[in-house]
């Protein structure tokens, strides 16, 4: 059973604790859609100024939405598309600070002001992305992404 959690306030230390209960989530389960709908549904629990956060899947050349938590969201998007397909064509982290300033950023929630997106790799492909938006300008510091790559690291080895 999972109780709600009252985290320290040190960023690092409370990084740790959601990737520790992430994996306690995971451990021994084998569906993967079960595993990124807890997945979201902690890291929305455990972030704070954030409207969405979820995954989107690679699917036959194009990212399929996924287990999220936030409002309806756009249900494809594109390889090289928005800061998803970014993600995807570069095969690396997009840490988006403001993205209105994003070169075809994808709007799917008017609200959203900055954006992080995690490419998720299985088997040294792409699986699909960690999308995460905020409604606050910079919103993402160099120590989530890190740490927020880090969860990423430990949810592939549950898919």
């Amino acid at each position: 059973m999972f109780e709600t959690t009252v985290y320290s306030g040190s960023k690092e230390k409370d990084y740790e604790l959601v990737i520790s209960q992430l994996k306690a989530l995971s451990e021994d389960e084998t569906d993967e859609t079960a595993i990124l709908a807890n997945a979201s549904a902690l890291l929305n629990q455990f972030l704070s100024n954030i409207n969405w956060v979820g995954f989107y899947m690679w699917k036959q050349d194009e990212l399929v939405l996924g287990p999220f938590q936030g409002l309806p969201a756009c249900i494809r998007i594109g390889y090289g598309k928005g800061v998803c397909g970014t993600a995807v064509k570069e095969r690396k982290t997009q840490r988006v600070a403001d993205v209105h300033a994003f070169p075809g950023h994808i709007a799917c929630d008017a609200q959203s002001q900055s954006e992080i997106v995690i490419p998720i790799m299985k088997n040294e492909n792409v699986y699909g992305v960690l999308d995460i938006d905020s409604p606050v300008k910079n919103r993402f510091e160099a120590e989530d992404e890190k740490n927020l790559e880090k969860f990423v690291h430990e949810l592939e080895k549950h898919l």
